[in-house]
């Protein structure tokens, strides 16, 4: 990755999308937005999505990719890689699907420790699970 080349972290969900963004140097990820899903999905907001992306210099664009614990794929991980199908015409940022095990629920453990209550944690946990998506990413490319 090139220096000032950002990455935006997605962490879709069918009300809500969660959107991370690394610093400019591609070290930390930081919490960006929360979109409301278009249409009850994901799919819908790909524009929205690919705007963001055009409108902070991502290069590259993280998709949480969800898993099951036996690493079996279900229609949660068949709305990621439709997402990141639709976004690919969007935008000349790369699109990568990156498992997302648990991230939900290292962020609301993360939010939790810091106090905040469970009705508090609803407005962040989208972003807050982004930027867990997007912060694994980034640290597996810098141990290569």
């Amino acid at each position: 990755m090139t220096p000032s080349a950002r990455v935006l972290g997605v962490d879709p969900g069918s009300v809500r999308i969660g959107l991370a963004l690394s610093d400019e140097m591609g070290f930390m990820a930081h919490p960006y937005q929360t979109l409301k899903a278009k249409g009850g999905d994901c799919l819908g907001s790909a524009p929205e999505i690919a705007a963001v992306a055009k409108e902070k210099g991502a290069g590259v664009i993280i998709i949480g990719l969800p898993r099951n614990m036996n690493g079996t794929y279900g229609p949660a991980a068949e709305k990621s890689r439709s997402l990141a199908e639709a976004l690919k015409p969007l935008t000349e940022a790369r699109v990568i699907l990156w498992d997302e095990r648990l991230t939900t629920a290292a962020a609301t453990r993360r939010l939790q420790e810091t106090g905040m209550d469970s009705r508090a944690q609803r407005q962040v946990i989208d972003q807050a699970a982004a930027v867990q998506i997007l912060q694994d990413w980034l640290d597996s490319q810098s141990s290569t």
